[in-house]
């Protein structure tokens, strides 16, 4: 279940600085675990808030939040990313819980100088890793196994790692422990692979449907034609109705970025682009100014 961190903090997705603050602020003295000690349930929802305010505090995190939904930004972020360099101090000083300069430490994993006393410190995550992987169009759509070469501590090491169906440019995949060692005996960090991929010569995508561009006469276009459309697996015959304009889609259903995970595959569109000859010779000429004197 996704998270939202507007209903977390009780606000809408219109609230500005100050509205995000101040529902923060409320939110963290009530369930502050200097204020509810021994109690677990406020420690975690102390957690909630703050996750929420590092987020939606902090301008490019909320744009990215907004534009991709949660999973989309968990995707791209992990839980260290979320808050490296959120500033809870200010707030803290407020109502006297320290400069909360290392509230991450605090919140999951680590000590502090108040609150949390009884607790021995958890051993903190080692430091997540982030890798540019450039892929082929096609195996961004169709998915399969691709090597990567990670250097740690100057040793390459090879990692095999599968690509999903229909994997985002700019999505981050997570590779779990592959990162950065613990400085205190806890695991490792993580490997955040960032997905880019190259261009095509036959299709663009949008989304999860594919574009192909085919060429007709303007002919074909007046009086219709057929035409063949590559798809990722086949090439197929279309045809073309009459009076078909400029720029028109027509729609192979199912032909797009295959399914996963109980979504239905994308579709294909095939757009028409009507082709105007160059060069004409004298009869051609002669027909269609006939054409021209009859109104077409």
């Amino acid at each position: 279940m996704g998270k939202d961190y507007y209903a977390v903090l009780g606000i809408d997705k219109t609230a500005g600085e100050g509205q995000i603050k101040k529902a923060y602020r409320k939110l963290a003295i009530k369930h502050h675990p200097d204020k509810n000690p021994g109690d677990k349930q406020a420690e975690e929802r102390f957690k909630e808030v703050s996750e929420a305010y590092a987020v939606l505090s902090d301008p490019e995190k909320k744009r990215q939040y907004d534009q991709f939904g949660d999973a989309g930004f968990h995707q791209r972020f992990s839980q260290e990313d979320i808050f490296r360099n959120a500033d809870f101090g200010d707030i803290f000083r407020e109502f006297g819980f320290g400069d909360g300069d290392d509230i991450f430490s605090q919140l999951f994993g680590g000590g502090r100088r108040s609150g949390f006393q009884n607790r021995r410190p958890r051993p903190v995550k080692g430091q997540d890793y982030l890798m540019r992987v450039t892929i082929p169009f096609r195996q961004a759509i169709l998915g399969g196994e691709r090597r990567v070469d990670l250097d740690r501590n100057d040793t390459i090491e090879q990692i095999q790692v599968r690509i999903p169906v229909g994997v985002e440019p700019g999505q981050k995949l997570r590779i779990a422990g592959k990162g950065g060692a613990s400085p205190s005996g806890g695991p490792p960090g993580d490997l955040l692979l960032e997905i880019h991929v190259t261009s095509d010569a036959r299709f663009k995508r949008d989304g999860r449907n594919l574009l192909h561009t085919v060429k007709i006469p303007f002919t074909g276009a007046c009086l219709g034609t057929s035409v063949e459309v590559p798809t990722l697996n086949e090439v197929k015959r279309i045809k073309v109705k009459p009076g078909t304009q400029n720029g028109s889609k027509i729609r192979l259903r199912g032909f797009g970025v295959p399914g996963r995970a109980g979504q239905s595959a994308g579709d294909l569109y095939a757009v028409v682009e009507v082709t105007v000859p160059d060069h004409l010779t004298d009869e051609q000429k002669t027909l269609l100014k006939q054409l021209q004197e009859a109104g077409i």
